[in-house]
């Protein structure tokens, strides 16, 4: 494609839309190479895929694609044998989750039977998941700069020891800091940290009397940071710890990488299938931007954009154009004031053929139809110079030179004002000449111009149309409508005239004017007018004859209802009085039957229940008396406890209930007792010592379960990569056998991510019942990434 005219016709104005919709820089890679294509199936190809990214925008939303990284070089690392970093891994990890969503977006989309996305569900289709990685990265690694605890028992042991030496050295460090004895050597009480190793203050002047290995002075000299004798060792085994740590950090990196490496070919075959994905859904975003359609394709030469619009115009305030060109023509001759649109209606052309060619759907309405060309020629310059130099007119000359000598019959070509820039009479035989040069070839050929001769060139040349930008004299402004078939009228001397130019002026200037330009220009006014009142008649008749059809259609429905209605309300009432005699018939018989049935039945049945309530009776009166029986002879058998005190636990023989003594018997042997709720006044000889093991045995049982708990609940909780509902929903069961554990502070890892996770969280901890205060993890706890809990 000429790369002339992709600048002109303002085609990468449109590319850098297209990337401002992709997600990734992969994606963007690939519109910064897309380029019209001259192959009619493989457009056909690409504007299916636009189709099924719109289709897939307004039913599903859009699609989870946010996190596709460029991971090729991570990749290539893993696969030399180098060690990924966390943050590389992370990379890997955010890829491989946007291939599992994307796989389910499109699974759920398959479940619903008027799908029908071969393209996208074919490529997504292709993806492939890697959870057992993703969950091996997101279990080990916190953030950029931080591994879990989780990542290894090793790693958990030695940062369990280093916190522990830590705690140690500060202990040790305090007493000196806060020892009378050392204070009047110390510049400030505090410890600080210097080349890893914990040290203090001390004044220059006391440098003998404080024991310890330098590490650092102050920029005046007066303060020495020492580390004191007594912390050498430990701050030597603390070392030791960070060493082995950091060890233990690279064998994990290690071994992620090389899980990594082994699907690496695999999960990069991932990754071309993403940057695809996210450049289709790219287009089908710009198309819903821009209310594009589908346009139909053809390898004929013929152009017919309906309501075509510019796509880096304002929606709202462009003015819609049809042309079309191509069977009855295939050279198109524009005419028009400046500023009326003819350079818009020729940009307008060619880049909607460049978008279609490049497999974009373009704004224009429905069922608009695109030729396929092997190349689109322009030659457009800026219609508003008032004027034009020779050089000018040379450098317009030398472009449609070159147009000349490349253009094939498969060209569309655009030419701006043709043959201006030089003398009237040359310019005009010029741009016949080019004209009929290329017509003859049978090349699409728009122009526009000012000259007269080309207007009576595109009347009298067969294959050969006139059209015009219409022009309002009234209020001396264009309409930017496109007429075709009608040449546009000068409108100089009117348009003078309404300016407030005198009459004889503009009376005289009609005298420079041949005869036969005047009445050439008085025929195309009469011609315009009769174009109009037609166009107007032929609207309002169109419109009269679709509102008589349309009653037609009605009034022809009605009766067809009717006729249909009557027949039906006969039949219907016919078979209706059929029914209901055959269902009285009916009914009245198994109504007589049923209640001779009925009245032989009802005599048996109560006779029946009678023996049968009278036997339950005896039944009922027999487990009264025995369960009072033994009800008495417990009482009686019982030995009252002696000596009860208050707060003891008794057993209620007669209620079979236990309670607290709340006072000493009486002198009737009445002991006030407590019974859940509720105090009642029994006989001592009613009572008995309840048993200590089955009232401890609850207890016993709530403290087991409190001690499973704590073993079993880890202090911290892993949220990463779920929804946030999720999330909160795995948090609750969390906090609470956290705190049935008696865990007093726990980490929520959530990752730093968009924040999402970390806002919802902390909303909850906020007035959760067991939180007493949450914090953002400090430097060394996770950062950002982690949520600091302390329960009540």
């Amino acid at each position: 494609m000429n790369e002339r005219t992709l600048k002109v016709l303002e085609y990468y104005k449109i590319i850098d839309k297209l990337k401002e919709k992709t997600e990734s820089s992969l994606g963007r890679k690939l519109v910064e190479k897309l380029k019209p294509s001259t192959n009619i199936k493989d457009i056909e190809y690409m504007q299916r895929e636009t189709s099924e990214s719109i289709a897939l925008l307004i039913k599903r939303g859009e699609p989870p694609l946010y996190g596709i990284k460029d991971i090729s070089t991570e990749i290539k690392r893993a696969e030399m044998g180098g060690i990924l970093s966390p943050g590389s891994l992370l990379k890997i990890s955010d890829t491989l989750r946007v291939s599992r969503n994307l796989k389910n977006y499109i699974k759920k989309t398959r479940e619903d039977k008027d799908s029908n996305y071969p393209i996208l569900e074919k490529l997504i289709g292709f993806l492939e998941v890697f959870k057992s990685i993703e969950n091996s990265i997101n279990e080990a690694i916190i953030s950029e700069e931080e591994i879990s605890d989780n990542a290894s028992s090793t790693l958990r042991n030695i940062r369990r020891q280093i916190n522990a030496k830590n705690d140690s050295v500060r202990n040790r460090l305090n007493s000196i800091v806060n020892s009378s004895t050392h204070k009047k050597y110390l510049q400030d009480a505090i410890v600080t940290i210097r080349d890893g190793r914990y040290v203090v203050p001390i004044k220059q002047e006391y440098r003998s009397k404080f024991p310890g290995l330098v590490h650092d002075q102050s920029a005046s000299g007066a303060t020495l940071f020492i580390e004191p004798m007594a912390v050498v060792e430990l701050n030597n085994e603390l070392k030791e710890l960070q060493i082995k740590e950091k060890k233990e950090i690279e064998k994990i990196l290690l071994e992620l990488t090389q899980i990594v490496a082994e699907e690496g070919e695999r999960i990069v075959q991932n990754q071309k299938i993403l940057e695809k994905v996210d450049f289709i859904f790219a287009k089908g975003k710009l198309a819903l931007e821009m209310k594009a359609s589908k346009p139909i394709l053809n390898n004929n030469g013929y152009i017919n954009i309906k309501n075509g619009r510019h796509p880096l115009l304002k929606v709202d305030k462009v003015v819609p154009i049809n042309i079309y060109i191509g069977k009855d023509f295939n050279t198109l001759v524009i005419t028009g004031p400046n500023t009326g649109g003819k350079t818009v209606t020729l940009k307008t052309t060619g880049l909607l053929t460049l978008m279609a060619q490049s497999g974009l759907h373009i704004p224009a309405d429905y069922n608009s139809e695109i030729a396929v060309f092997d190349n689109v020629f322009s030659d457009i310059g800026d219609e508003q110079s008032i004027e034009q130099s020779l050089s000018t007119f040379s450098s317009h000359m030398t472009n449609i030179v070159n147009i000349l000598e490349n253009v094939d019959e498969n060209s569309l070509v655009l030419f701006d004002e043709l043959g201006a820039g030089t003398d009237p009479t040359e310019g005009a035989a010029l741009a016949m000449s080019i004209l009929d040069h290329l017509h003859g070839m049978n090349i699409r050929t728009i122009a526009t111009t000012h000259y007269s001769e080309l207007k009576i060139y595109a009347l009298t040349k067969e294959g050969v149309k006139n059209a015009s930008v219409e022009f309002n004299v009234e209020t001396l402004s264009p309409t930017y409508k496109l007429s075709i078939g009608v040449p546009g009228k000068s409108n100089a001397f009117e348009i003078s005239k309404r300016l407030g130019l005198s009459e004889d002026i503009i009376e005289h200037a009609r005298n420079f004017i041949s005869k036969e330009n005047v009445e050439f220009e008085d025929v195309l006014q009469t011609i315009e007018e009769d174009r109009k009142r037609i166009a107007e008649n032929k609207e309002e008749t169109e419109r009269l004859k679709d509102e008589i059809k349309r009653l037609r259609e009605e009034l022809d429905r009605e009766k067809e209802k009717t006729s249909e209605r009557r027949e039906k309300i006969i039949q219907s009432a016919k078979e209706e009085a059929r029914s209901i005699l055959k269902d009285a018939k009916e009914e009245s018989d198994a109504i007589i039957s049923e209640l001779r049935k009925i009245s032989s039945e009802i005599e048996k049945e109560k006779n029946r229940k009678i023996q049968q309530a009278q036997d339950k009776l005896k039944k009922s009166i027999k487990n009264v008396e025995g369960d009072l029986s033994s009800a008495i002879l417990n009482v009686k058998n019982n030995k009252p406890p002696k000596n009860l005190k208050v707060g003891e636990i008794v057993e209620i023989l007669s209620l079979e209930q236990q309670g607290t003594v709340l006072s000493s018997p009486d002198e009737n042997g009445n002991v006030n007792v407590q019974v859940g709720i509720m105090k009642v006044n029994v006989h001592v000889s009613t009572l008995k010592r309840a048993n200590h093991k089955k009232i401890e045995q609850s207890q016993v049982s709530a403290k087991n379960i409190i001690k499973s708990k704590a073993k079993t609940v880890r202090k911290e909780l892993d949220l990463r990569g779920k929804t946030l509902d999720e999330a909160l929903l795995d948090l609750d069961k969390y906090l609470d056998d956290a705190y049935i554990a008696g865990l007093k502070e726990v980490l929520i890892i959530h990752g730093k991510g968009t924040g999402v996770l970390r806002s919802g969280i902390s909303s909850v901890l906020k007035s959760h019942r067991h939180v007493k205060s949450h914090r953002l993890g400090n430097y060394g706890e996770g950062g950002t990434g982690v949520t600091v809990v302390e329960l009540k």
